[in-house]
């Protein structure tokens, strides 16, 4: 027998439909079920290493952890990867499969349906109920004819729509009613309940607004979820990033990550946020850069163009000069390959410029080749001077994504990894200078690592000559996401919920 599902759409993108999701996981998982995330298609650049190698969007990864299960490539079976010149490159069950225009992709639906089709399918045979997610509005029309992650994947498996709003951005009857006002009947038919999302202040005042919903749609209201703040779960969209940050109070280190403009995998940096010792800042120019203790260059999906970027900007200039003159910098991933001396792509992988000069950093080449690697990893600390100099031998455990590999002669590696994708391996990995304060290296997660984190942050209080607080306790996420599976059990009728998924929850 397949199992359930359930779907959450949204009226709009960011209104809050991964967070649903996730909450929605947990709760089902802590009522007896075995439950499983999905979403057709997703386009993020934050995306995440499955155990077998695939990738998948980072937002999956977080609701199959919420649920208590491993993620799979079939939880989001398309991937989109924006890159420069308004293409993306189209992951398909975890592996490139091509770089695509909007109106090559759009050709490219049959293919792909038939993927999101199968990978629905075995979801539902492994598991008692799938929570679907959607992408942005169904009600693009423009966009309706070759879509493939809203009421398509809805109307395919017969699944009850939760629609979802954001009252935070205003505007949430006009987002409700036109939303099912542009949807077929057949459409609206399946739209089964509506959550009004990120309400402010006393949800009792909103009762007229329920009201009013449910008497002009016909449709009830499952409830009307608070805002929060306090309960730590990943972000995905690199909108997150657009958001005010206000300094850690008693912060005493200053650290800039780069904000370039194909930042990915920008969760690398939430544990130096929560750290009250850190005040963390995003920056895109020269000028609001200032001199930082720690600069941060991260990931990129376009290198070659993000690298650039910063010349444009000034800021390759102005992170040079600071570093000459004793400031830290670390780069991962895409930003380690800008420390380099210089960047290859023979193949055009990365743009059509054959070669760039790097930031002549640290005494590395990188050359890009056709081939993806995505792998889980454990390594070691392994270089005993500068930023790493307190955590020699730590364990590391973190992932890898990237088409290009990195060398140089006579240079010393901050970390040696003992384990790729489930295998034993021996290799060095990244770069560091003779002084340990410029360090580059492949693994992202890195400061998920927390004696590692804090061996960075000693050493830089040391080099400023001041004293770095006490680390609060480790983030545990399984705490995390349980008060948001409270936070959102006590904001929705789950009686509806469960009635209109078809499922009976076990008396206790």
């Amino acid at each position: 027998m397949k199992g359930r599902v359930l779907m959450v759409q949204g009226t709009a993108s960011h209104v809050g439909k991964s967070v649903l999701v996730t909450a929605l996981c947990r709760i089902f998982r802590q009522d007896g079920f075995r439950v499983a995330p999905f979403k057709a298609q997703n386009m993020s650049l934050n995306s995440y290493v499955t155990p077998d190698g695939g990738e998948i969007g980072r937002a999956q990864a977080v609701q199959a952890e919420a649920a208590g299960i491993d993620p799979t490539v079939d939880m989001n079976p398309i991937l989109l990867k924006p890159e420069a010149e308004s293409r993306s490159q189209v992951v398909l069950l975890g592996k490139p499969l091509r770089s695509a225009g909007a109106r090559d992709y759009f050709g490219m639906r049959s293919q792909l349906w038939d993927a999101v089709a199968t990978s629905l399918d075995r979801l539902r045979q492994q598991f008692e109920v799938v929570v679907i997610e959607g992408a942005g509005s169904p009600a693009e029309v423009n966009l309706k004819d070759g879509e493939i992650v809203n009421m398509r994947v809805a109307r395919y498996s017969n699944a009850p729509v939760v629609l979802v709003a954001d009252i935070d951005r205003g505007g949430v009857f006009a987002s409700l009613v036109g939303t099912l006002d542009l949807l077929e009947p057949a459409e609206r038919a399946l739209v089964r309940a509506l959550v009004v999302n990120k309400f402010r202040g006393d949800a009792t005042l909103f009762d007229s607004g329920v009201t009013f919903l449910e008497e002009r749609t016909g449709i009830p209201v499952a409830g009307v979820v608070p805002y929060f703040h306090d309960i730590h779960i990943p972000e995905e969209d690199s909108v997150v990033l657009e958001k005010p940050r206000h300094r850690n109070k008693g912060s005493v280190l200053d650290v800039a990550v780069i904000r370039l403009p194909r930042i990915s995998n920008f969760d690398d940096f939430d544990p130096l946020e929560r750290e009250s010792a850190v005040g963390l800042r995003y920056v895109d120019s020269a000028a609001a850069l200032g001199s930082p203790d720690l600069i941060i260059l991260p990931g990129s999906k376009a290198t070659m163009t993000d690298l650039l970027w910063l010349r444009h900007r000034g800021l390759a200039q102005a992170i040079t000069s600071l570093v000459k003159k004793g400031t830290a910098i670390i780069g991962i991933c895409g930003g380690y390959q800008m420390l380099g001396e210089r960047l290859e792509d023979p193949h055009g992988i990365e743009s059509s410029q054959l070669q760039a000069d790097g930031l002549g950093l640290l005494p590395v080449t990188t050359h890009f080749a056709p081939t993806k690697e995505t792998h889980r990893i454990r390594g070691r600390v392994s270089f005993p001077r500068g930023l790493l100099k307190d955590a020699v031998d730590a364990s590391v455990d973190g992932y890898e994504i990237h088409m290009g590999h990195t060398s140089g002669e006579s240079i010393d590696a901050p970390f040696r990894i003992v384990e790729r994708s489930g295998t034993p391996w021996d290799r060095p990995d990244g770069a560091v200078d003779p002084s340990g304060r410029v360090m580059g290296t492949y693994i992202h997660g890195l400061f998920h690592n927390a004696t590692l984190r804090r061996s960075v942050l000693q050493s830089l209080a040391v080099l400023k000559g001041v004293s770095l607080p006490a680390s609060g306790e480790e983030l545990d996420r399984e705490v995390e996401y349980d008060r948001l599976a409270a936070l959102v059990r006590s904001s929705l009728n789950m009686d509806l919920v469960y009635q209109i998924t078809g499922l009976e929850v076990a008396a206790s």
